[in-house]
């Protein structure tokens, strides 16, 4: 673990692959396999799964969970409440289910409340508004709104 870094007294934090400046807030689980780059900030409610790999300047917002096969680049900022998933037909107890993990690309803003699909790519710079439901691709520079999430610009 970096001694650049706070990890809040009441946060849960197992992974030693943690970046310069980086913030990690109360009630927060961070499984041991996750890495986090430099100057992130995870806030207060957060769980980041093992096979998880943020990038530097990186805001998580509360209520975030991050599952296993997620990618996120650099200067990524992920509203509270964000739903990101990784298994396009859950089930209890399936241990075979297929992992598809998100990737979301560098200055990409993912708003608060939005549900995105497995499989997902959101591309750089892209924008997702509160609470849209992304079920395909975001090309890079677009924003897009909804349930199905459209493209609106």
């Amino acid at each position: 673990m970096n001694p650049d870094s706070f990890i809040h007294a009441l946060a849960d934090v197992h992974t030693r692959k943690i970046g310069k400046g980086t913030r990690i807030w109360q009630f927060s689980v961070v499984m041991e396999g996750a890495m986090i780059g430099e100057g992130c900030n995870i806030c207060s409610h957060c769980f980041i799964e093992n096979d998880v790999v943020i990038g530097n300047r990186v805001t998580v917002k509360n209520g975030v969970q991050l599952w296993n096969g997620t990618r996120i680049d650099d200067d990524v900022f992920i509203g509270p409440n964000a739903t990101l998933t990784n298994d396009r037909h859950p089930k209890s107890g399936n241990s075979e289910f297929l992992c598809e993990g998100i990737r979301i690309r560098s200055g990409a803003s993912i708003g608060a409340g939005a549900v995105l699909l497995p499989g997902i790519e959101v591309g750089e710079r892209a924008v997702i508004g509160a609470g849209a439901v992304v079920v395909s691709n975001v090309a890079a520079g677009s924003v897009v709104v909804g349930n199905p999430a459209r493209r609106i610009r």
